[in-house]
């Protein structure tokens, strides 16, 4: 009678640490793909500061002024010679 309760707790004790080691196994599965998700957003948060840096460059002002000059004629006027007119008097 001893015996069969002996291997009861064995068997019990068993089947506690599988669930244990089943739960730890998981939670480092998780935590790996967790790892990986973060190391694509920090990847994908590179690639957008790249991107807006090279639109930051291709939106520059000499090269706006350079097809506005080519296509539309518009040139850019010394600030010397604007003048202002007072609508206050």
């Amino acid at each position: 009678m001893r015996a069969r309760g002996g291997i009861l707790w064995i068997a019990i004790s068993g089947i506690l640490l599988a669930g244990v080691v089943f739960v730890s196994v998981a939670a480092l599965r998780l935590n790996l793909s967790l790892d990986k998700v973060d190391s694509e957003r920090t990847q994908l948060r590179s690639d957008v500061q790249s991107q807006q840096g090279q639109l930051a460059a291709e939106l520059g002002s000499p090269r706006i002024q350079s097809q506005a000059e080519k296509q539309l004629g518009v040139v850019a006027v010394d600030p010397s010679e604007i003048g202002y007119v007072n609508l206050g008097k």
